[in-house]
């Protein structure tokens, strides 16, 4: 391994990029063909990228490129040229537009930070090395940057980064057990994350893709239940560690918005008779039925107060088949209207605190642009992102009936 491919050395590229004059300087005058040039030219590529990105691949995961599924093969460009080339096949290369410069640049700098939170164990310490790309994260969202938010955290960028279509799942049972060698705090903050959002990612399956078939969902999730679990174990662990404690407020009322979004799907999974799927974790499935149990009247009440209604944006009514698609489609909006969301992926996975306004302005508009570029599903065509309070409230009712079981 040479100097230049080593974590810490590739770290110290991109904090030196992403600092204010570097970055000015490089978007003095950079138009949108020149910065697709930077992008498939930049040094980056030979000193860790290319690395970096062949062994993330062997591991099962391909970070920095999209499934074409016309194709039926992995892209040629990574995703922000994809997205690049969509904004000029859209609207022409035009003059130089600072703005969209500036977003895609910042687009392009996530998915190498996205690359890195994959490769924090390569060396040195684990937690150490997330707490870099965190901060690499906040310099990103900062003053200098386009002003586009993706992430609140570092360990969304590992979710984010996994969450492709992977035509053979198998990557998540190492990469699970990567997780659980974090610290508590990492492994609680991708716990609520991924929780949250597998909760949207398979209530959309249950619609779309499995036609209301739990069985056939569970069947073909053999991947993501192990995961569902060990959020839903970790979320819990945390929810019982705030109750015992009387702790009330923001931190208890974000783990237990996770783990209703988390036990939307498929309650029974967790409480009841265990699927094929969640095999391999009977011991943590049992963990948690057992701590549920113990919390179960607290929960109930605390989870009706999460009841989705007109006047509140619920992620219980936001579902879609994979979370980069929704971050992909807010970059894509952002720049065709000109102007940022102030807005992160997180946000939409939660109905806590203000702007819901803009969360459920933003989940239609993306379920807007998938209306116009639907998938086959079944046989039919189907949007793969959907905001449908409707649904959600349906959702929710269904959810508590199980739970009271």
């Amino acid at each position: 391994m040479t100097k230049d491919t080593t974590f810490d050395a590739a770290c110290a590229l991109i904090e030196a990029a992403l600092g204010g004059a570097r970055r000015a300087e490089l978007l003095e005058g950079l138009t949108l063909p020149r910065l697709r040039d930077y992008m498939r030219s930049n040094s980056f590529e030979e000193r860790f990228v290319r690395r970096f990105d062949a062994e993330t691949r062997r591991e099962g995961f391909h970070v920095l490129h999209d499934w074409d599924g016309k194709a039926d093969k992995v892209g040629r460009d990574i995703i922000p040229i994809d997205v690049l080339g969509y904004l000029i096949d859209t609207r022409g290369a035009g003059p130089h537009d600072p703005y969209a410069v500036a977003i895609l640049l910042d687009y392009y700098y996530v998915h190498l930070l996205s690359l890195l939170a994959m490769r924090i164990w390569d060396e040195g310490d684990a937690d150490a090395n997330l707490d870099r790309v965190a901060g690499m994260l906040r310099q990103l969202q900062g003053p200098n940057g386009g002003g586009q938010l993706f992430a609140d955290d570092a360990e969304t960028l590992i979710l984010i980064a996994t969450s492709h279509f992977e035509l053979v799942e198998r990557g998540y049972e190492q990469l699970l057990a990567r997780i659980r060698t974090l610290s508590r705090t990492h492994q609680t903050n991708i716990a609520l994350g991924h929780a949250a959002s597998m909760g949207s990612h398979l209530r959309f399956g249950f619609q779309a893709t499995y036609a209301r078939d739990t069985i056939a969902m569970r069947d073909d999730n053999a991947a993501d239940y192990p995961w569902l679990c060990f959020a839903l174990l970790t979320v819990m662990q945390e929810y019982a560690r705030l109750h015992d404690a009387g702790v009330q407020g923001p931190s208890r009322d974000r783990v237990v918005e996770a783990l209703l979004n988390g036990l939307s799907p498929d309650p029974r999974a967790f409480i009841g008779e265990p699927p094929a799927s969640l095999s391999r974790c009977e011991r943590e499935r049992t963990e948690f039925r057992a701590m549920f149990r113990q919390y179960r009247d607290d929960l109930l009440a605390e989870f009706e107060r999460l009841r989705p209604d007109d006047r509140i944006y619920s992620p219980l009514s936001f579902f879609f088949n994979f979370s980069h698609n929704v971050l992909k489609g807010t970059i894509v909006d952002a720049l065709l209207r000109g102007r940022a969301w102030d807005l992160s992926f997180n946000d939409l996975l939660t109905g806590l605190g203000p702007k819901d306004e803009s969360k459920a302005a933003l989940a239609r508009t993306l379920m807007g642009y998938a209306r116009t570029s639907p998938d086959r599903i079944r046989g039919r065509l189907m949007p793969v992102i959907v905001f449908d309070p409707d649904a959600g409230r349906e959702a929710f009712r269904i959810a508590m009936r199980k739970l009271r079981e």
